[in-house]
């Protein structure tokens, strides 16, 4: 493990200058502008934390298939305090036996009345995570719900009082079989919410010594929670904030009147390159910034988390790569410590839930954005981002355009801040011609004469300027280089040949071979079953074992049952290439094992 603490003196080419004298020789600056940062009348709102989400099926499914050292890398990446990226916040999946974007996770209570606290990975994930970070903060949400919750009903608000003990059930065991104290849990990712649901769900968490388990609603949009918060003064008492997805870095004025923390719940959702790690810098700040602050109270989110925690299921499947880093080759231990890794440790080195943001406009005149926040003891953390249009587009919502220029800006420290003389100073530059980005690099401290400092900001930037000494870039050794996945490959983790997976499922085409405990087969061309290539008796029964075989050449395939061949000769038209699996074509009750793949 090495820890880099790299002091550069290269003014010149960076473009910077510090303190009142001459400003200078660096990147042309085509504004100037003064910037005024003072705790005297008071602080804005309340900063709660940055962080990502383990969840959306499956989306770190592969992590835990890596071997040592380099799962544990990984997670230090992700998790450990003045490494990598640092996170204050994980929020995972609550499991539904449903799909929910790129896999299913598995519920803790399949049916009524089975509880099982061991069936996935995400006990495993937090409990790796809050070793390294005692003090992260933890969020259950539910994308979808096992069918008995409904009554076989696709809705889990018919009968609420089942819905919140399943939920209360996966927090209590969360506590009980893995130590896990559980901060904050959701109603249902991006669908609609229910008044009648919420409020039991309080009542039920409270009923079992969950007090401290706060609600967060909708993780939808600013409305109509807002909105019904408003008028329902029962239900606003049972909500503690207001989750909001892909905001777009805006809010709404009924949001504002609730006085609720304004939460982005779920954001970013973007590719991990440089582009990726441009929208992210700009969204975490502007989340804050563009509310248009005004007196003490700030108009957005003071909590951002972005999806997914880490890129580690396969880039075919929906939002390939939209994680902070890449970790998609358990089979080599090849993993990729990404751009948003480092634009994440801007914010998350030097900041911690409990900070307040001061009350500055936050707008650079030349374009960016800029946040000032204190621990209130003192210590003072500046981070400016100068993403360009182009370089800093997420994946949604669509970006109204904006210029950003190179500038120079002076800021006055003022208040508590006036006694401040050295800030340190961390520093990213994304280079979208070269594709040589310099990421989080420690420069020579500032020095803060006679309460200002100014520096010259060009385009694609994030600074840091800080009190605090703590940050570090630390690494591993690079990891093994990347290879193909094996073509002799035997395994009980099941996956199926496909052209599509995750929530495109349904459109695969390629070839299947079902059996049926009726004792009959069928060969389709898709997944839906509507294109049958062959089909006929196949003589098998329940409750035994049987062995499939799928055997493809070319472009034809035939199969084979229990050694026997039982159809041949079916031409296959599409895919080229894909994936291959071995499942059921519903919930029904049946177990694999002794899975093989050989490819030549």
């Amino acid at each position: 493990m090495e820890c880099r603490a790299v002091l550069v003196w290269g003014w010149l080419l960076l473009g910077c200058s510090w303190g009142p004298g001459p400003f200078g020789v660096g990147a042309a600056a085509l504004s100037t502008a003064t910037y005024e940062l003072d705790d005297s009348y008071g602080l804005g709102r309340q900063f709660d934390g940055i962080g990502a989400v383990s969840g959306g099926g499956a989306t770190s499914r592969l992590l835990v298939n890596y071997q040592e050292p380099y799962r544990s890398q990984i997670l230090d990446y992700l998790f450990k305090p003045n490494f990598g990226a640092s996170l204050h916040i994980l929020k995972v999946e609550i499991g539904g036996d449903g799909q929910s974007t790129d896999g299913t996770e598995p519920s803790h209570m399949h049916y009524e009345n089975d509880e099982n606290y061991f069936r996935g990975y995400e006990w495993w994930l937090m409990k790796e995570a809050k070793k390294r970070n005692p003090k992260i903060k933890l969020i259950g949400l539910p994308w979808t719900f096992p069918a008995w919750i409904g009554k076989g009903e696709n809705w889990p608000y018919d009968y609420p009082d089942v819905t919140a003990y399943y939920i209360v059930s996966w927090i209590l065991g969360a506590k009980h079989y893995h130590d896990l104290d559980i901060d904050y849990v959701g109603i249902w990712n991006e669908r609609a919410f229910n008044s009648k649901y919420i409020k039991l769900l309080r009542y039920t968490l409270d009923k079992h010594g969950l007090q401290q388990v706060r609600i967060i609603a909708s993780d939808r949009l600013w409305e109509p929670i807002s909105f019904v918060l408003l008028l329902d003064s029962e239900l606003r008492g049972v909500v503690d904030a207001i989750g909001a997805h892909y905001p777009g870095t805006k809010t709404v004025p009924s949001a504002l009147l609730t006085k609720k923390k304004l939460w982005s719940s779920e954001d970013y959702s973007t590719f991990n390159d440089e582009v990726g790690a441009g929208c992210w810098a700009r969204i975490l700040n502007q989340n804050y910034v563009n509310g248009n602050m005004t007196s003490k109270q700030t108009c957005v989110s003071t909590r951002t988390i972005a999806w997914n925690l880490v890129a580690s299921y396969y880039e075919e499947l929906p939002f390939g790569r939209c994680g902070l880093m890449t970790a998609q080759e358990p089979w080599s231990g090849h993993y990729k410590v990404e751009a948003p890794i480092w634009i994440t440790a801007h914010t998350t080195q030097f900041t911690q839930p409990g900070w307040s943001y001061l009350q500055v406009d936050g707008h650079l005149e030349g374009g960016g954005s800029f946040v000032a926040l204190t621990d209130g003891l003192g210590n003072l953390t500046i981070i400016i981002e100068t993403m360009t249009y182009n370089h800093s587009k997420c994946i949604r919502p669509p970006l109204p355009h904006f210029t950003v220029m190179p500038q120079k800006a002076t800021f006055y420290l003022k208040g508590s801040f006036y006694m401040i003389k050295t800030l340190q100073v961390w520093h990213s530059r994304l280079d979208f011609e070269s594709g040589s980005s310099s990421l989080f690099q420690q420069l020579h401290p500032v020095k803060v004469w006679k309460g200002g400092f100014s520096l010259d900001l060009n385009v694609d930037e994030v600074y840091t300027l800080t009190t605090l000494k703590t940050g570090q870039k630390c690494g591993y050794p690079e990891p093994p280089p990347p290879q193909p996945f094996p073509s002799n490959y035997k395994d009980d983790f099941n996956i199926r040949r496909v052209d599509n997976g995750g929530i495109y499922v349904r459109r695969t085409k390629g070839v299947f071979f079902w059996v049926f405990a009726d004792g009959t087969y069928r060969v389709t061309g898709d997944l839906a079953g509507e294109e049958v290539l062959m089909k006929g008796l196949s003589g098998v029964r329940d409750n035994a074992w049987h062995t499939l075989t799928l055997n493809i050449q070319g472009t034809s395939a035939s199969g084979l049952l229990n050694g026997y061949p039982l159809w041949e000769n079916v031409t296959i038209s599409q895919p080229s290439n894909g994936w291959a699996a071995i499942g059921t074509r519903s919930f029904e009750f049946a177990q694999f094992d002794n899975f093989r793949v050989e490819a030549s």
